[in-house]
């Protein structure tokens, strides 16, 4: 049986053969994530990675972000190791029903959660991420806000706003099936720790929790609190990071409900290796979505 240090041996030399680099998502296994050269969340490492030289993106996670990538990096090829790894929460919503729900709101803007393919951003005014929502939402001059996909991170943000946001109906099923009990059984079980969540949960979830964030939100404040002992609201995949950047703090997950399949599909460092050695499975946008999807999020980077 070869070792661990062999494959990764062969997929360090194969990066320097296709001047590549590796992104993984912070929800990603732990053995993914320390063989990346860069660990965060999809609209982070789409930026860094149209920073670099790079010639070729490995995309560890689903894909709307290595459509992301493929938007900011044209010039790059991206690759994603498992191409069956979509978004259920992405899949909740497709451009001709964005279309429709437009024509029934003419004097909305759509704000786009950048968790959707680049058809929908295309359709959308602007693009938002978890951590930049209200900002983006507050940005823009109309008082209507068509707020799509994730109706969870759309109440959030109607929670902190005077304006009047209209949700569709999705959720990221993960995140949606903690609930309230989830969060009382675990402060009973452990009433020192401080509670952390993604603005994915469901309100009535967020509004238990001692900070409600983005995953990086949720690394930040755990790095950054005296606290010793935290409870995480988000995809099981985050605890790697966090317990490596802190480790003298201990970490809980909320609910053995927050592990996400499509995060999972790249299951092996050999599926980094296969799409390296054979340049598969390569994202692409066509151009006339792609215009259309990279001015919604250009307009939200100008914004944030």
């Amino acid at each position: 049986m070869e070792s661990f240090k062999e494959t990764v041996d062969r997929i360090n030399d194969l990066k320097k053969k296709r001047r590549a680099i590796i992104l993984a998502h912070n929800y990603q296994l732990p053995e993914i994530q320390d063989i990346a050269d860069f660990v965060g969340d999809s609209l982070g490492l789409s930026q860094q990675a149209a920073k670099t030289d790079a010639e070729v993106i490995v995309f560890c996670g689903v894909d709307f972000m290595a459509e992301t990538a493929a938007l900011l990096s044209p010039d790059k090829k991206v690759l994603l190791p498992a191409p069956d790894a979509g978004c259920p929460l992405a899949e909740t919503i497709t451009p001709e029903e964005l279309r429709a729900k437009k024509r029934e709101h003419p004097e909305a803007a759509v704000v786009c959660y950048i968790n959707s393919s680049a058809a929908v951003k295309a359709e959308s005014d602007i693009c938002c991420t978890s951590s930049n929502a209200l900002r983006v939402v507050e940005s823009l001059p109309q008082e209507e806000i068509l707020f799509v996909p994730d109706a969870n991170l759309g109440q959030w943000v109607a929670s902190q706003t005077k304006k009047k946001i209209i949700l569709w109906d999705g959720c990221c099923i993960t995140h949606h099936r903690v609930k309230p009990e989830d969060v009382e059984q675990v402060r009973r079980s452990h009433p020192d720790g401080i509670v952390l969540v993604h603005p994915e949960c469901r309100p009535e979830v967020a509004a238990l929790a001692d900070y409600v964030g983005s995953t990086e939100g949720i690394l930040k404040f755990a790095r950054q609190s005296p606290a010793k002992k935290f409870i995480i609201g988000t995809e099981m995949g985050i605890l790697h990071r966090l317990q490596r950047e802190n480790p003298d703090k201990t970490f809980y997950l909320l609910s053995p409900g927050l592990v996400c399949p499509n995060m999972k599909r790249t299951a092996s460092l050999a599926m980094v290796e296969a799409v390296l050695r054979d340049m598969s499975n390569q994202v692409t946008v066509p151009e006339e979505i792609r215009d259309r999807a990279l001015a919604a999020v250009e307009r939200m980077l100008a914004v944030s």
